[in-house]
């Protein structure tokens, strides 16, 4: 994740310069409307919040206010993981989550699962990290796995459209599964996510199956790009009810000045999604933001070159048909997880959404509603 080209910037400000007037409200029409006339779909994360509370939550009236008119499809951002519904082995707790379900359902949006299985150890729940798996690991494994799943694809199959089944099982580093107390258990990591995607569709046998992962176009994801290849190529040869590859998309401007000259690797990035598509999955854009921790404090300078950096990489992900589903991953700058996780040395908040944090369309949106104009009908 590297800058733009100094000519790149300075196109991108002076694109960014004439197009300010039509970003003072937000311009019509909305990007669901644009979406749907190509048979897709475009959506965000959302949080839980109690009315009032000022979050990114269809309790908060400004925020719920930009889900609605841009979205159709919806993603709780925790509320459907372990950490949020598992708070022991015994127990669910699906109240939050429900409540955004009914919030998404009664506004006339989807919503997506996330996640079933995210296969990272440092985001189990404590006691899972911690769990006696007893004489027969094996055994005690499956039954805590097809349990968790059968349980929430019973409760929810019929209504959620989309699950992320297993979240982000390859180790960016090796290229290999990563290993956890419950793949421990297991004593075959693709035994264990085999299950998964089995289990899923049997308890939800209408709803999209995808496995979800943060590989990308930047040098340094060669390693993880090949390991989530072979991981598909594996489903496909144990046949395994595996629909789509979600593509997180949490693209940024990285390392050095914005005058950089970019270093994405476009080709790569063509071919690792011709090979995903070969093999007949289909792709979503499931989590889409532009980190801008790199660029200066210039708002109009940094829109720009997020602008930019995501025109070229949205151009390349909407060229392939089997792109449906686009969602970024927050609405709204003034809520944005990457203002924690990755916060800037100025410490204004990253302009990574499509609106700005007084709740202001932004170039980025503009970038999305064009990619859906010219995109083609899905069919």
């Amino acid at each position: 994740m590297t800058g733009l080209t100094r000519r790149e910037m300075l196109a991108a400000t002076a694109a960014c310069a004439a197009a300010a007037p039509a970003f003072a409200q937000t311009p019509e029409p909305s990007l669901h409307v644009l979406a749907k006339a190509k048979g897709m779909r475009f959506g965000s994360c959302f949080a839980w919040s109690a009315p009032g509370a000022d979050a990114g939550s269809f309790a908060n009236p400004a925020y719920a206010a930009l889900l609605e008119r841009d979205c159709g499809i919806l993603v709780p951002e925790n509320e459907f993981k372990w950490q949020r519904v598992r708070p022991d082995p015994a127990t669910f707790d699906v109240t939050r989550f429900a409540d955004m379900l009914d919030y998404a359902e009664g506004k006339g949006m989807a919503m997506r699962g996330h996640t079933l299985l995210w296969h990272k150890s440092q985001f189990f729940p404590k006691w899972l990290n911690e769990y006696d798996f007893g004489p027969n690991p094996r055994a005690k494994g499956e039954k805590l796995l097809t349990g968790h799943i059968r349980t929430l694809c019973r409760l929810y199959g019929d209504r959620i459209v989309s699950f992320d089944v297993v979240n982000e099982t390859i180790d960016e580093k090796t290229g290999l599964q990563r290993e956890t107390s419950l793949s421990r258990a297991f004593g075959d990591a693709d035994a264990m996510v085999d299950l998964a995607f089995h289990t899923a569709r049997q308890h939800a046998p209408r709803a999209e199956l995808v496995y979800n992962d943060y590989m990308s176009w930047e040098p340094g994801n060669e390693k993880h790009r090949a390991g989530v290849l072979r991981l598909l190529e594996g489903f496909r040869k144990r046949n395994v009810p595996v629909d789509a590859l979600g593509v997180q998309s949490h693209i940024g401007i990285f390392g050095g000045s914005p005058g950089q000259a970019a270093a994405r690797q476009e080709g790569e990035w063509r071919r690792f999604l011709d090979a995903v598509t070969a093999m007949g999955y289909k792709l979503l854009i499931t989590e889409f933001d532009v980190n801008d921790r790199a660029l200066p404090s210039d708002a109009k300078i940094r829109d720009a070159a997020v602008a930019a950096y995501a025109d070229a990489y949205l151009e390349i992900m909407f060229g392939y048909p089997q792109l449906r589903d686009v969602l970024v991953w927050g609405m709204c700058d003034k809520y944005g997880w990457l203002n924690g996780f990755s916060p800037r040395a100025d410490r204004t908040h990253q302009r990574a959404t499509p609106f700005d944090d007084k709740f202001r369309a932004k170039p980025l949106r503009d970038v999305f509603a064009k990619r859906f104009a010219a995109a083609a009908v899905r069919v």
